[in-house]
C-alpha cells in the first residue's frame, strides 16, 4: 500500500474550557479539523506535494475522513502562563526530493519566536539531507537567506498559535500541517 499525499495545508487554533480535553476539541473546531479522524505522523513533506489555502484543503475532505497530519499541541490551566504550538516547513527547489515538517511546543514563548524556531528545525533537517553548510551559531535569518541564494531550499514557513492561560480554565493550542489528495 502506497499512501503518499498530493497536498497539504496549514491551520492553527485554540481552545479553553475546564476541561483539558474540551478545550483540545474546541481547538480543533478553531482550526477547522475536529471533524475528521486525525492520526498524526512524522515529519516528512512528500516528493511533489504542494501547499493549498486551508479552504481548498479542507474542501477535499470529508466528515469521519481518516486524515494524516503533523500536529503541535500545548496546554495549561495556569494563569498567565503562555503556551505556543507551532509547525514549521522546508520545501525543497527539486520537487523530485522530500522536505519537512517540524513540530514545536512550547511554555513562554511568543508566537513569532515559536514560530522562528520550528521553521529553522524543518530547514536545518532539509538542510542536512541536502549536504548544505549546518553552522548552527549563525542567525537563522543569515542561514535562511544563505540556503535560498545556494537554490536548494524553495520556500519555508511555518503555521504558529499562542495564547496565555487563565486561572482553573484549560487553554490548549494546536498547529497542524494536514494532509489531503
Amino acid at each position: 500500500m502506497h499512501i503518499i499525499p498530493k497536498r497539504l495545508f496549514l491551520t492553527k487554533g485554540v481552545g479553553r474550557d475546564r476541561e483539558q480535553l474540551a478545550s483540545y476539541e474546541l481547538a480543533l473546531r478553531d482550526a477547522g479539523i475536529a471533524a475528521f479522524n486525525i492520526v498524526t505522523v512524522s515529519s516528512i513533506f512528500p516528493p511533489g506535494c504542494k501547499m493549498v489555502s486551508q479552504r481548498k484543503g479542507l474542501a477535499l475532505l470529508k466528515p469521519g475522513e481518516i486524515v494524516f497530519a503533523v500536529q503541535s499541541r500545548c496546554a495549561t490551566n495556569e494563569a498567565h502562563r503562555m503556551v505556543a504550538a507551532s509547525i514549521g516547513v522546508a520545501i525543497p527547489a527539486d520537487p523530485a526530493r522530500y522536505g519537512y515538517l517540524s513540530e514545536h511546543h512550547a511554555f513562554g514563548q511568543k508566537e513569532q519566536v515559536a514560530g522562528d524556531y520550528a521553521e529553522d528545525l524543518a530547514a536545518t533537517m532539509l538542510a542536512s539531507t541536502l549536504g548544505l553548510d549546518l553552522d548552527l551559531d549563525r542567525a537563522w535569518d543569515d542561514r535562511r537567506e544563505q540556503w535560498r541564494i545556494a537554490g536548494r531550499i524553495v520556500r519555508t514557513t511555518n503555521v504558529t498559535q499562542s495564547s496565555i492561560g487563565k486561572n482553573g480554565v484549560w487553554t490548549t493550542v494546536i498547529a497542524a500541517g494536514v494532509f489531503c489528495d
